[in-house]
Formats: C-alpha cells, structure tokens, sequence
C-alpha cells in the first residue's frame, strides 16, 4: 500500500470515529392514542391538579380531566406519580459543542462582530452525545444559541430527540443575538482607564451605526429600489419588520440601559439574556414590554461589596418589579443542572409554581414558541413522568419522557458507561 493511500485510509478512519452518533434511536411518530390516568399534574397554567387524566393524541393533548375515557387508547396508570411540561433550556450551545476542549467538535462562533446571517441550524448535530444525557434530566426542548461578539447570528429551537436538524427544529420567533460589548474596567492608570473607555464607547457607537446602516437598507429594499445585496443586512429584515426579537446578553445597568435605547430607537422586540441588573430597570424594560432571560441562579455575586446570596435573589426582585423572565442555564451538557436552577429560586423567593412556570411557560412565551410549557388542551404532548418533584434532584426519578406523543428512550453515554464500570 502506498503512504498516500495510507494516509488516506488512516483520515478516513478517524474522520468516521469523530463523526459517530449516539445509539439511541429517535422515537417514532405518535399513531395511536395515550391515556395517562391518576397523576398528579403540574399544569403550570391552571395549579397542580391530583388524580387527574391526560389524553394524548397525535401529538397533542387532547383533553384533561377526572375519570377520562377512550375505546383505544394505550392507558398508563401513574398513581402517585407527577406529570410536568417538558422543560425548556434556554441559551445553551446544544448541538453546537460536543467536547468544549476539542476546538474540532465546537461550531459556537465564527470571526468577526457582525453576523446575523449565521445560523444555529446549519451547524447544529441532532446526534450529539450531549442530548440524551440532558433531556434524561426532563428537558425535551433547548435553545441552542450561537456565541461570538457583536451579533453573533441566529438562535435555534430543537426538540432533543430527531433524526435531522429539521426534525428537530420547532417553531419559534426568529432569535437575533448582540453580546454587548464588555464595560471598561478602572485602573490605577488614569490613562489606561480612559483609553478603555474609549474603546468601549467606540464599540457601542459601532453598533447604533450599524443598525442606523441597517433601517437605510431596509427602506431601501421595501421601496423595491434596485440596491446592493448585503447578506448581512439581508439577513437583519425579519427583525428590522418585527418579525423577530433581538436578544441582547448584558448585565450590568449600564449596558442594559444603552442596549435598552438601541432598542427602542430601532423599535425592536427586546429580550436581555444575562440580566443580572435588570431588576434595577423595571420602568426602562417594562415600557418596551421587554424580557429577560436569567443565567446567573446558581452564580456568586456579580460585584465584591454584594451580598453572598444576591445572584440567588434576583429571580424574585425580577417578580417583585413585574418584568416577564424565564430561567437559562449557558451552558451545552451542564445545562442538565436547569431545575436544580429553579429550585434554588425557591429558596430565594419564588413559589414552586413560579419557578417551574420560568423553565416551562415563561421560556415558552419568550422564545415565540405557542403551544410549550404547559399542561393544557392543544399543547404539544410535550411530558415528564416523574416519581417525585423535579425541582428536587435528591427525590426526583425521570422515569418517562414524552415529546410530541412519542416516549423518549432514556438510555444515555453517562448510563451506558455507569453500567459498563459496574462490572469492573
């Protein structure tokens, strides 16, 4: 054999072992009807209602209610089991990441600050690993969001359990993403200080420039006047038209207060992920009917001379100053950790209900995604079966995962290799 024909067949082996997908096989579609009798069911919308019936059919729920019937539905019984919405994971990087220190698995970002055009779907991999080691945790829908500077590109909504990307993307508003440029920190050089600051106002003057370039390109494409395409600017029209929302990641007041009147100025639908001062901004953010996606739950104080526990209370400030907001967990594997996120609010002042209603509804609503988060009749047949409170990882046992009628296998890498070790 020759060195290039072995070179060749030495790439080809190890480009087939990089590119391996997961053993679990996507669920097959809903045919025939599912009763779920005698749960105790979370509908988020309407309180928890115990020894109730679900009826699921053809990928919906189709009624709720005591003592329900249907001639030929497969019935489960789940007395003294509790029925919840899927979960939502927000601003995660599912799909994109496989092994976040093998630079070869990771699609999050590309070069440059201004990339609306780019998309999550184009790179997204519904056979990651990832996936079946995270909805086992009760989660059956993530955002999966690219990272990067200035505007980062376009965020997906998957289900976490399909054969292709389309399969597996549900329908949802379109999601701009701009990471705000990083405040300027003070140095014991009064110089060093204002050449920071320098740099930070020219990046957000850089930005307003940008969507001001942005509005002349879209009034010249509505007049239908014959202009230069722009992918870029191309792809900014939907939101520009209102047709999507632009997610701003900031936390300080400061940045959100000038992400705030970028905006308003643009009339563009706000949505800050990060948020961790937003509490501060309830008249600025309610004004504009703007959200905010909270990352920070389980994270120590953004600030020195803070309280140990003010990243845990932020959730309830949020509630207290009527801003609408759901919980998101940036990460790709660790996102697993989103309800023990919303557990940890419930220490801190939320209800139970609130909490579970911010990983579910909340993160619904937000996303533009009608029909998720809830147990209620025409949602997604979207469940959890869980033997106790899925807010609480020292009880709970995920022992079922329905998404769109279709019973998950709950079979994952971290499974697979517990019982392999088992027998060591």
């Amino acid at each position: 054999m020759s060195h290039l024909r072995l070179m060749l067949l030495l790439g080809l082996l190890i480009g087939t072992g990089a590119a391996r997908a997961h053993d679990m096989i996507p669920a097959p579609q809903q045919t025939g009807a599912i009763l779920l009798q005698n749960a105790t069911v979370h509908s988020v919308l309407h309180g928890v209602q115990p020894h109730t019936d679900v009826l699921l059919e053809q990928g919906k729920i189709t009624a709720i209610g005591p003592k329900l019937t249907h001639a030929d539905a497969n019935i489960i019984d789940l007395s003294g089991k509790h029925l919840y919405p899927g979960l939502i994971a927000l601003d995660t990087t599912l799909g994109l990441t496989e092994i976040s220190m093998v630079r070869a698995t990771n699609d999050t970002r590309d070069v440059g600050d201004d990339n609306p055009q780019l998309q999550a779907s184009t790179a997204y991999n519904p056979d990651s690993e990832l996936l079946p080691t995270v909805r086992v945790h009760g989660i059956t829908h993530a955002q999966s969001t690219p990272r990067g500077k200035g505007l980062a590109g376009q965020s997906l909504l998957v289900s976490l359990d399909a054969w292709t990307v389309e399969d597996a993307a549900h329908p949802a508003s379109r999601q701009f993403h701009l990471y705000w440029p990083t405040l300027p920190k003070r140095y014991a050089d009064k110089e060093k200080t204002a050449k920071a600051r320098s740099r930070y106002q020219q990046a957000v003057a850089r930005i307003e420039d940008y969507f001001t370039a942005a509005q002349r390109y879209r009034l010249g494409a509505d007049s239908q006047q014959h202009i230069k395409e722009d992918i870029r600017w191309q792809a900014l029209l939907p939101l520009l038209r209102g047709e999507g929302k632009l997610f701003v990641h900031a936390d300080t007041q400061q940045a959100i207060e000038e992400a705030a009147a970028l905006a308003r100025a643009h009339k563009l639908p706000l949505v800050i992920v990060g948020g961790y001062d937003a509490w501060r901004l309830a008249d600025v953010l309610n004004e504009q009917n703007a959200a905010v996606i909270y990352t920070h739950t389980l994270d120590l104080p953004l600030r020195g001379d803070e309280p140990i526990g003010q990243a845990f209370r932020i959730p309830a400030l949020l509630k207290q100053a009527g801003i609408p907001f759901a919980l998101g967990f940036s990460s790709d594997w660790n996102s697993r950790n989103l309800p023990l996120a919303a557990a940890q609010t419930v220490a801190w002042g939320l209800t139970p209900q609130e909490a579970l209603k911010a990983i579910t509804y909340d993160a619904a609503q937000i996303i533009g995604a009608p029909g998720l988060g809830a147990i209620a009749v025409g949602f997604d047949a979207s469940l959890v079966i869980s033997s106790g409170d899925i807010l609480d990882p020292l009880t709970t046992k995920i022992e079922a995962v329905y998404i769109d009628g279709r019973q998950v296998d709950l079979n994952n890498r971290h499974r697979q290799l517990y019982q392999k070790y088992l027998k060591r």
